[in-house]
């Protein structure tokens, strides 16, 4: 009995060991839905409730398993509402293929209900690989391409079909004749190592550097070993671009946490003091946080050539997997006798510790948000997957997070959009249903479109052998960090029209669709919230609510930054008080921690 071409894509897909779709249904692909319904031993088929979801959760799905995510959306409405979670993937280098839906090929250039331009709507997010399949001898080389090229690549692919092809009798092995193609399935994994001849050269300037610095990113997350072992015998601290944070244990005593704006007081005195910089698996963008050019000689290591001296001038370009190219390096590096460089890395690191938590502690109106995120940390459990939303709550999860050895971490790295929080901790949940996933999300997330993922984990919840999620909302009924930004790089006061957004009891609305929800007004109730929370027998929302007012400054203030400040207070903001109180026991801390 021949199967139809919908049917062939499950299969195809299964054979690459996919076992999870995310997406939506609509007409454009009900051929692909009903072949899903057939195959429902082999593939689960995770319906959200908007394609934006399907995609940032194909994403995390690629982030936390290193497997190529996949969502499916139906034609036009549908796979628009795609893009923006398939931008994140392209961004931060993540496999993922997205299958959708396009009307009857009879009707294309007909200005058809629901037809648009996808291959051209498309090129660019998928500009590796977008294809439409107009023949069913093209589905087997077009899966397999995609799936390949998304995996080679790190990268977003697509894959088009229009919905009667999807219920034609699918053609398994195409003819053997001329014009015709033969895929097979299979991806070989790539182990780039550089040559002797230029780790020899990279060695000689890390050896010869009095004070150096590393750097490092998401391409160093499966290299932490090899990342201690460098920073120990050159005596370097090391810092982390933040999609890099799960990459090295925060209680090492050379980690001086994130880089950047949201960065560390130790971190940006790593990089402005140092004499030598090794960047591991990193393309971070903010290049006035590392050393000036001319202050460092620098090696760089990454298994993207186009990446390589792209930030800073670099000497020495390491093209090559950071764990091997780190493992083959090893050998001829030197250990530093002289550690008066590291010492002074760690002290500042423990006094940096001492200032956090004095920050965390600071009183305010009503709950200092630094203080939720202080006692979270101590409280993390082992293997713990933690995400965090764009904004405030990426600010706080950067600064006073302890990651351990053995968590996994991840947020939107290089688009930094807003929304991906909940269907990141969804996805993390179904990769792994045994984890403890938290999201760390602030109110106008949840507002755009976390409080429609919490109607996903209300319907999905109970199938996890773990019930334990945790979603944080930052309730301040601000949008908050692009408030700061406002004041801090325009000079203007807060504008209230843009900036204010309505009050929501979040916990009421979980406990409205049978989850847990805790609402927690004074400071007091923290820490024993994160406890109730992280106990609970089912997905808990904690409903925080936060002063929009402690601020969140860069750890270097430029004077720019500083006038911009000083001009949004004269022009009279409207939580002027508030903030000149929060920002000088912020001050008052970092010197009397």
């Amino acid at each position: 009995m021949s199967i139809q071409v919908g049917d062939f894509l499950i299969n195809r897909m299964s054979e690459w060991g996919v076992n999870r779709i995310f997406g939506f249904p609509g007409d454009g692909i009900n051929g692909i839905m009903g072949a899903l319904n057939r195959a429902e031993d082999k593939m689960d088929f995770i319906q959200v409730r908007h394609e934006e979801m399907a995609s940032f959760m194909a994403c995390a799905h690629a982030k936390f398993t290193g497997e190529v995510g996949v969502c499916l959306a139906t034609s036009g409405p549908g796979a628009i509402h795609l893009l923006n979670g398939l931008y994140d993937a392209k961004l931060d280098h993540q496999p993922v293929v997205a299958i959708i839906g396009q009307q009857a090929r009879a009707a294309l250039g007909s200005d058809y209900q629901q037809e648009v331009d996808l291959i051209s709507l498309f090129k660019d997010v998928a500009h590796e690989y977008v294809q439409m399949i107009v023949d069913p001898a093209q589905t087997k080389h077009v899966i397999d391409r995609a799936f390949r090229i998304a995996k080679a690549q790190r990268t977003v692919t697509c894959i088009i079909i229009p919905n009667d092809v999807q219920a034609l009798d699918a053609v398994e092995e195409p003819p053997h004749e001329h014009g015709t193609t033969h895929s097979g399935i299979g991806y070989a994994q790539l182990h780039l190592v550089p040559p002797a001849t230029e780790l020899e050269k990279a060695a000689a300037i890390l050896n010869e550097g009095q004070k150096v610095a590393i750097l490092i990113g998401a391409g160093a997350l499966g290299a932490s070993e090899e990342v201690k072992e460098v920073a120990e015998l050159l005596g370097a601290g090391v810092a982390k671009a933040l999609l890099g944070k799960a990459a090295l244990a925060d209680d090492l005593p050379f980690v001086t946490g994130s880089i950047g704006i949201l960065g560390t007081n130790p971190s940006w005195d790593l990089m402005t003091e140092c004499d030598t910089l090794l960047m591991v698996g990193s393309s971070f963008p903010y290049t006035e946080f590392l050393p000036k050019v001319g202050q460092a000689r620098a090696v760089q290591i990454d298994v993207d050539e186009r990446r390589l001296s792209l930030r800073y001038p670099m000497e020495v370009n390491l093209i090559g997997d950071s764990k091997e190219a780190l493992r083959a390096l090893i050998p001829y590096l030197r250990y530093k006798e002289e550690r008066s460089w590291r010492e002074r890395i760690e002290s500042n690191i423990q006094e940096w510790w001492k200032v956090v938590e004095g920050k965390a502690m600071n009183e305010a109106d009503p709950i200092n948000p630094q203080r939720v995120f202080w006692e979270l940390s101590s409280r993390l459990p082992d293997r713990a997957i933690l995400v965090a939303d764009s904004g405030t709550a990426a600010f706080w999860f950067a600064r006073f997070i302890k990651i351990r050895a053995g968590m996994m971490a991840s947020l939107s790295g290089n688009l930094a959009t807003m929304c991906p929080g909940v269907p990141y901790a969804i996805a993390a949940k179904f990769a792994y249903p045994d984890r403890v996933a938290i999201a760390l999300v602030g109110d106008g997330a949840m507002q755009m479109l976390g409080i429609n993922g919490l109607i996903t984990i209300a319907k999905y919840w109970k199938k996890w052998s773990n019930p334990r999620l945790v979603i944080l909302v930052l309730n301040n009924r601000d949008l908050n960090l692009v408030t700061w930004e406002q004041r801090i790089m325009s000079g203007d006061p807060k504008f209230e029209a843009s900036q204010d957004i309505p009050d929501f009891n979040y916990a009421r609305y979980a406990e409205m669709l049978g989850l847990n929800g805790i609402r927690v007004e004074t400071p007091e109730m923290v820490g024993a919230a994160w406890d109730q929370a992280l106990a609970a027998d089912r997905p808990t929302v904690l409903d925080m609510v936060t002063d929009p007012n402690v601020p969140t400054l860069p750890p270097n203030i430029s004077m720019s930054q500083l006038m911009n400040f000083s001009k949004s207070m004269l022009k009279g903001d409207p939580e002027q008080a508030g903030i000149i109180k929060q920002s000088f026991k912020d001050v008052v801390k970092e010197y009397l921690p």
